[in-house]
């Protein structure tokens, strides 16, 4: 456990009561409903980037037919994940498909029709505490696990940390403090002996020694199963948190149960914390137990024009059009389609985009959920967004600066660790869009880091130009020397040639001694 005193997290939790916001949660009746397995549509839609870093690489062709945990694309670099087949079927090619992404355009995936059969490869069961920390985080990498709270992040790439770092912490969130999902929720009510398994993996892996399960208050069943779960296992600790919006965000999670704080620009793992999602931990129990990859998950479908409300364990790939028939349909006009929470989510325009490993709601809103916007008004400085930033930020401040086009002094006063969680937005009085300036910022340095980047590539291009054209030019002017050196060794080797040549023939031409005049 970190050695932050009590009294210092009682400080530190009184600052943090001003932080955040309270949306309205809409979480039922969503929230009511027991998990339901969704049956197989006619086809999946299997994304290669489904991950934070390089898309995966395909080793399927069209026409190929696979298992249920086969796999169909490998990782590309350190910072990626592969992809498995979520059933058995026949692959039908790789195609240029609609993507869940904040740009809307589309993204090379694998379509894979179902044959009904569900054939799985085959897996072997595993005790995880047998096993080495190194062998629990290549098997975590190799079943394509990652961050199912929506970012997404490899988590074998997490787990490796604890090989370098001592992190004695593991933080699970349970938070899911975004209005309407209720996703994590159920997960932990009726599958609570699968995130607490999976905690206790983690803290193998990492060489943790505590974990702490961090969960809203407005969650009562779902304290009650984790603590039943966990009631045999000192080292796991289950938390109640303050229901408040961004709770579930890793550095207000950290900063509330531990007391202490992230450095700017700095990780968890700098003060010997890890953050993961309790789907995540419930995924990685099932990669290292039972050998299964990721490829399935939980999905809250909820909003006013859903008909009924609930939450569906779905395979990965599945078009939301399938999700959205399976709880009957809509019985008003969508004002707008969004994947994930209303707060971070993406607003999507097609409902042929696919459930990706880090969907975990699809909300179809009426006009009336939508936060009805006015014509931005002046700033009237009640600094109403500062005392709600989780970061500790001054919003107003680095809004005005970045609409001067000075993004180098909003840099400076904090722009680049501003979560984008949207709390700001949210409680400001004059509807100043403010998440929406510094994302827009955020983008404008982006490409003038990618410009600079460029140029950095270009110049060293050019300085490679320049300095291959000197060395051949030394090189030719070196060999030109050389050549000129054995033009004049072998002109003077000639000379002398034929000097030794000449020398006889000067003999040969004198008078002859003859024996006669030796003896005299």
């Amino acid at each position: 456990m970190l050695s932050t005193t009590a009294p210092a997290r009682s400080a530190l939790r009184r600052l943090l009561q001003r932080w955040g916001a309270h949306p309205e949660g809409r979480k039922h009746p969503a929230a009511g409903t027991e998990i339901t397995v969704l049956p197989l549509p006619p086809q999946l839609i299997l994304p290669l980037a489904q991950h934070i870093g390089a898309p995966a690489r395909p080793l399927v062709i069209a026409g190929q037919r696979v298992l249920r945990g086969e796999l169909l694309a490998e990782a590309q670099g350190a910072i990626s994940a592969p992809l498995h087949a979520p059933t058995s079927g026949v692959v039908l090619g790789i195609a240029d498909v609609p993507v869940p992404h904040a740009s809307g355009l589309s993204g090379a995936a694998i379509v894979l029709e179902p044959d009904g059969l569900d054939e799985a490869i085959p897996i072997e069961q595993s005790d995880p505490f047998t096993m080495e920390p190194a062998e629990i985080s290549r098997r975590v990498a190799a079943a394509g696990v990652v961050g199912m709270g929506g970012a997404t992040f490899p988590a074998a790439v997490k787990l490796a940390l604890g090989q370098k770092n001592r992190i004695p912490t593991l933080i699970l969130n349970g938070g899911e403090c975004e209005p309407y999902l209720s996703c994590d929720d159920r997960l932990m009510r009726e599958r609570a002996p699968e995130v607490v398994d999976g905690a206790r993996i983690i803290l193998r892996a990492i060489g943790g020694d505590h974990a702490m399960i961090g969960v809203e208050n407005n969650k009562p069943e779902a304290i009650a199963a984790l603590r039943a779960a966990a009631a045999d296992f000192a080292e796991v600790e289950v938390v109640p948190v303050p229901s408040r919006y961004p709770m579930g965000s890793e550095k207000q999670l950290i900063a509330w149960l531990t007391g202490r704080e992230i450095p700017a620009e700095g990780r968890s793992a700098d003060i010997g914390a890890m953050v993961q999602n309790v789907g995540t931990a419930a995924a990685i129990h099932r990669a290292i137990r039972f050998g299964e990859p990721l490829t399935r998950r939980i999905v809250t479908v909820s909003g006013g024009a859903i008909r009924t409300p609930r939450n569906l364990e779905v395979r990965i790939g599945t078009p939301i059009s399938a999700l959205v028939e399976f709880c009957g349909g809509t019985t008003a006009p969508v004002a707008r389609w969004v994947m994930g929470g209303p707060m971070m989510g993406l607003s999507i325009q097609s409902l042929d985009i696919p459930i990706i490993k880090g969907s975990g709601g699809l909300l179809a809103l009426v006009e009336s959920e939508l936060a009805t916007r006015p014509e931005p008004g002046p700033c009237i400085r009640c600094a109403s967004c500062v005392s709600a930033c989780p970061i500790g930020l001054v919003p107003l401040e680095m809004a005005a600066l970045i609409r001067s086009g000075d993004l180098k002094a909003s840099v400076e006063i904090g722009l680049k660790d501003c979560i984008g969680c949207g709390t700001c937005s949210f409680v400001c009085p004059s509807q100043i869009p403010l998440v929406q300036y510094f994302n827009h910022a955020k983008g404008e340095l982006a490409a003038q880091d990618r410009g600079k980047m460029k140029q950095d590539a270009i110049r060293q291009l050019v300085e490679a130009r320049d300095a291959r054209m000197e060395r051949e030019a030394r090189e030719k002017a070196e060999a030109a020397a050389r050549r000129k050196a054995e033009r004049e060794r072998a002109k003077a080797a000639s000379l002398t040639s034929k000097a030794a040549s000449a020398a006889p023939a000067r003999n040969a031409d004198s008078p002859a001694i003859t024996t006669e005049e030796t003896t005299a």
